[in-house]
């Protein structure tokens, strides 16, 4: 996938969405041809191979189990006697559709909390957005691929699969040869408010910006202006209509893992 911005470090997040689900040809021969310009083709996504690197080596950061693959505690295992010793195999709270980077804004249900203070996170969730961060201020997007991980607790970068190198696959996602320009965006992402979801099940996570959780006519004036550091008034427009946020967003589970960096639904 290749977004090329124009102005500020932003894209239209209607048509990201379009690109990424693949718009009926009607639909996209009515886009303005500057916006066809933009949309590319979205790569097919596997894993690279498992990191034969020693995880003590200076440099990397440990990555945490993935989620749900420890059991709430109090939870007691369903044995057998043939298998009274075999580990717990714990299902994870998934909305619906099964996938925990689809914005969760209910008109329905309480808003969530909208929180500022990076000292309320938890230290593995604080650090790794602290390792983010630096990396993106650092201009270079190779310190990112430590905390991207590996096989199965890679980075989720796409709603499709990534095929080949999860940074080859960053930069071509910026309109720069170098991949400043997505630094730029993830950078704006992190620095926006953040809300805490599925408190307590296997699907906890930490969620930014909090617009991936609120519905957008909730929004107050403030909020707005947040928003429009990350996006345009037209996106906003388009989102709208969508009924959620669908730019990109980043996700961190209390045990610091970087669960996934992804735009559209």
């Amino acid at each position: 996938m290749d977004f090329r911005f124009s102005g500020r470090p932003r894209a239209s997040a209607f048509l990201v969405y379009l690109a990424l689900v693949g718009a009926p040809a009607m639909l996209v021969a009515t886009l303005p041809a500057a916006a066809l310009s933009e949309i590319q083709n979205v790569p097919t996504q596997k894993a690279p191979p498992q990191s034969d690197e020693d995880p003590n080596t200076p440099g990397i950061v440990p990555m945490p189990d993935p989620i749900g693959t420890t059991a709430p505690t109090g939870t007691q295992p369903d044995t057998s006697p043939e298998d009274e010793d075999a580990p717990e195999q714990v299902t994870p709270d998934t909305p619906a559709d099964g996938d925990v980077t689809h914005p969760k804004a209910d008109p329905a249900k309480p808003l969530p909390t909208v929180e500022y203070d990076l000292d309320k996170l938890p230290e593995p969730v604080r650090r790794m957005h602290q390792l983010i961060v630096e990396a993106c201020k650092s201009g270079d997007i190779e310190k990112l691929r430590p905390l991207v991980g590996t096989g199965d607790s890679m980075t989720q970068l796409s709603l499709t699969e990534v095929d080949g190198d999860p940074i080859a696959f960053l930069k071509s996602l910026s309109g720069d040869s170098e991949g400043q320009e997505i630094l730029a965006i993830m950078e704006e992402v992190l620095e926006a408010g953040y809300v805490h979801l599925d408190a307590g099940t296997p699907q906890e996570l930490y969620v930014w910006p909090y617009f991936f959780a609120l519905p957008l006519d909730k929004l107050d004036a403030r909020q707005r202006v947040e928003l429009f550091r990350i996006v345009t008034a037209g996106d906003y427009e388009d989102m709208k209509q969508f009924g959620a946020y669908i730019f990109y967003r980043v996700g961190i589970t209390p045990q610091g893992r970087w669960v996934f960096f992804v735009a559209g639904d």
